[in-house]
């Protein structure tokens, strides 16, 4: 492993997209982003999907082996709301991390620029400006199907920081063992994790990969209620079966040996810092080091098709 620097000040920003709104959402982003800099943070990391929403509860009228025009009109806004990468919002994103200079990771609706197909994607910036990367979803969960296609490229990428390698998994795909492993393989020290996954047993989840990995897992998830959902949706019903809160959040950091560096953050939009010893990563790998003295590659071995 790489000398690493010392010490990363992070920015979790648990915060509510606008949604179905690309250019407020992005707005948003861009405010955000200048706030978590004015306290110094190094790394700015935001939910999934923080453009431009994740429709929660919403069926786009699709049963098995149909669907309906209320739903398609829907899944249109939503569509239109998506953003092609690069663009418009990723460079007006480039350039407020250029003003940070921090590295920014953010959760976005991707629209693909050749197809109409649509994917849940994380796109990366380092504090030059630069678009470091784009990460599509592997697979989308459950009813996800229906509005974002598998990742076709983009499978693994990480970033070289002045703190190691540093990649995201999206939500569920954490759950994904090899998945994990393929970022394990390549000594990622800073595993970010964009969700809205709100509940008990996901704290678990995350911090055995911490351990597993020894890395440092950030967990942000996304917080939004009910009455943020746009007004005009052709589908009323299905948002009011919705509780008030529809993502709690919980929100936090864990180090590389599983313990809490922040507590989760429960119930409202806020910006979480954290100042992570990077020097935990090495130290915690004295005695497990995943894909390194504690593997059995004549025993075990991941062959991935990374593109």
């Amino acid at each position: 492993m790489k000398d690493l620097q010392n010490k990363c000040k992070i920015a979790v920003v648990q915060a509510a997209p606008v949604m179905f709104d690309k250019t407020k959402s992005t707005d948003k982003a861009v405010k955000l982003i200048a706030e978590a800099a004015e306290q110094g943070a190094e790394l700015i990391v935001f939910p999934e999907l923080f453009i431009a929403g994740y429709p929660y509860g919403m069926t786009y009228g699709f049963t098995v082996g149909s669907r309906n025009e209320e739903g398609r009109k829907d899944w249109k806004v939503y569509y239109d709301n998506s953003i092609v990468v690069p663009g418009e919002e990723s460079e007006r994103l480039a350039q407020a991390a250029k003003q940070a200079h921090a590295y920014v990771s953010i959760g976005v609706s991707e629209r693909d620029a050749v197809t109409a197909t649509l994917y849940n994607s994380n796109i990366m910036f380092s504090p030059e400006g630069e678009l470091l990367h784009v990460h599509r979803k592997l697979k989308p969960t459950g009813a996800e199907r229906f509005v974002w296609g598998d990742a076709d490229k983009h499978y693994f990428p990480v970033a070289d920081t002045p703190w190691g390698p540093m990649g995201a998994m999206i939500c569920w795909e954490s759950l994904m063992p090899l998945a994990r492993v393929a970022l394990y393989q390549k000594g990622i020290t800073i595993y970010i994790s964009p969700n809205t996954n709100d509940y008990e047993s996901w704290f678990s989840t995350i911090r055995h990969i911490a351990i597993e990995g020894k890395c440092f897992f950030i967990n942000c998830d996304v917080f939004f209620t009910r009455d943020m959902y746009p007004k005009d949706l052709h589908c009323p019903e299905e948002i009011a079966k919705l509780p008030e809160i529809v993502c709690r959040g919980g929100s936090c950091v864990v180090d590389p040996f599983g313990n809490y560096v922040t507590e989760p953050v429960w119930d409202k939009e806020e910006i979480i810092y954290a100042e992570l010893d990077m020097q935990k990563v090495p130290a915690s790998r004295m005695e497990f080091d995943p894909c390194g003295h504690y593997a059995r590659p004549d025993v075990l071995h991941l062959e991935v098709n990374d593109k």
